[in-house]
């Protein structure tokens, strides 16, 4: 999260995140140059940040057909570089607060298990294999004794559930699939893979690698070698998936 307790989204949440588990870092918190300084501390020296990067939008006039003057919204993406409090000396105490480690042996993760059942997705139990069939509606998942562990369970769970946002009663997604292994179907998948990566953040779960990941990533290649923006049209998706999802959460009492 930013050191103003405000969390990143998008594709930043997936380049933190893998910074922090190459470098080890456990404190939560990541802050630019002068914003260390601002907080009276500064970065150690020797020490590399990583990237992040912000979207939106300018105002330009252009001329129209017509022969008027019209402002148009044009997109753009700037990087900065941000360093984990970790890296950092001289900060308020709260900085230093490290992310409280996922417990070794879990049966279920109990605020997972709450956020999914939540959702009142129809999640039904049995079979070998884990999908979301559009036709009739619903998330099909092997017993949990199938998995490897609880963290196991739930990634997947996740990524399922971002597959069941995409239906037209919710959030409408269609990336024109046509058969299985199609470039519909690798961006539809790279957004499930980035939306169950996205609730794992905000769950603290650690997701697993699963076994299909390898046929999946020669798919995602092709799509993002075809598309250099398709990376971030898929965070985009993940994101507005994982925040549906978030929003059928009961509410806390004001």
């Amino acid at each position: 999260m930013r050191h103003n307790g405000q969390p990143y989204n998008g594709v930043n949440v997936l380049m933190l995140w893998a910074s922090a588990e190459m470098a080890g870092f456990s404190c939560p918190f990541w802050l630019t140059f002068p914003q260390a300084k601002e907080l009276g501390g500064h970065v150690k020296k020797g020490q590399h940040g990583s990237p992040v990067v912000y979207a939106s939008t300018f105002k330009k006039k252009e001329q129209a057909e017509d022969g008027n003057e019209v402002e148009a919204d044009i997109p753009f993406l700037k990087e900065y570089t941000v360093f984990n409090a970790e890296q950092c000396e001289g900060l308020p105490q709260h900085y230093y607060t490290l992310a409280n480690p996922p417990a070794e042996k879990i049966e279920r993760i109990e605020q997972a298990e709450a956020f999914f059942a939540n959702t009142k997705a129809d999640i039904r139990t049995g079979g070998n294999q884990a999908f979301y069939a559009a036709s009739g509606d619903f998330i099909q998942m092997p017993p949990l004794e199938a998995f490897r562990d609880a963290e196991s369970h739930a990634a997947t769970v996740a990524h399922e559930l971002t597959h069941w946002t995409k239906h037209t009663s919710r959030l409408n997604r269609e990336f024109g699939r046509k058969r299985w292994g199609d470039e519909g179907y690798a961006m539809e998948e790279l957004v499930a893979e980035l939306g169950a990566a996205f609730l794992c953040a905000d769950l603290n779960i650690t997701p697993d690698i699963r076994d299909d990941h390898a046929a999946y990533i020669g798919h995602w290649l092709k799509v993002l070698k075809e598309d250099k923006r398709a990376i971030f049209s898929a965070a985009s998706h993940a994101s507005k998936a994982a925040e549906y999802l978030h929003g059928l959460q009961p509410q806390p009492a004001e």
